[in-house]
């Protein structure tokens, strides 16, 4: 089940979820990284008929991958505890569900904004975003937590 935020609910839990989405940006980076380089090792192999030129750095590189995975997982995982959706790793963009008469939206924020300026429907994606106005601050609502 969806939880709904307000505004309010949503900056709210914004601190804790920027920490948490620049740890799996950086986990993201640095799985990319360590995959590459287990890409081009592979190749390198590859292309030397199967002898593996040196198999520690090779096995050090697949030890970083699996890390930086289980890790990234873990901070997803935390995010998604906070009841929000990751939308982009790559540049730290999170979904928080609302209503909006009615209807679920998501108040929209990407890494590097001070707050929580947009929103957008469910189908319009980042793209979609619109500023929030004072007809959607008062026209939205998120769950009663007590």
């Amino acid at each position: 089940m969806s939880r709904y935020f307000t505004l309010i609910q949503a900056e709210q839990q914004l601190p804790a979820v920027e920490r948490a989405i620049r740890d799996a940006v950086a986990l993201k980076a640095e799985y990319s990284s360590a995959e590459n380089n287990i890409q081009k090792a592979t190749q390198r192999i590859v292309n030397l008929g199967g002898s593996i030129a040196n198999r520690d750095q090779f096995m050090a590189e697949r030890s970083r991958r699996d890390a930086a995975s289980e890790a990234l997982q873990t901070a997803i995982e935390q995010i998604h505890g906070f009841g929000c959706q990751v939308k982009d790793l790559d540049i730290g963009l999170i979904d928080f569900p609302t209503l909006y008469r009615g209807q679920e939206v998501l108040l929209c924020w990407k890494l590097g904004e001070d707050g929580i300026r947009f929103w957008h429907g469910v189908e319009e994606g980042f793209r979609g975003r619109k500023a929030i106005d004072q007809d959607f601050l008062d026209n939205h609502r998120g769950d009663d937590i007590n």
